[in-house]
């Protein structure tokens, strides 16, 4: 099952709570066409097909075939530097036998 890191888990908080959802509403992370990559969205409820992972205030939706490709993974969040040169942060997936895998969900 994914897991979370403590980073990505406040970073889940801060924008559900930023966007307002209501309780019960979370990240949705999708892999429509897995060849492309996963789709990061915010979501009021999960669909009825989805895996829900909950823990300390924070909820997140896999889609079935993202639950599938991320069964071994972790989800973090790393810092990123645009190209105007300012750090951002971005949400990553690694392999669960990092060293920095965190709580799971």
């Amino acid at each position: 099952m994914l897991a979370i890191t403590d980073t990505a888990a406040e970073a889940i908080k801060s924008l559900t709570t930023d966007a307002e959802l209501p309780d019960g509403g979370g990240l949705r992370i999708a892999a429509t066409d897995p060849e492309q990559g996963l789709e990061l969205s915010l979501a009021a409820q999960a669909d009825q097909s989805d895996t829900v992972l909950t823990g300390e205030g924070l909820n997140v939706f896999l889609e079935p075939m993202a639950a599938e490709v991320l069964d071994d993974k972790v989800l973090d969040v790393q810092p990123f530097t645009n190209e105007q040169g300012q750090e951002e942060l971005r949400f990553a997936i690694g392999p669960q036998d990092a060293p920095e895998a965190g709580a799971q969900a």
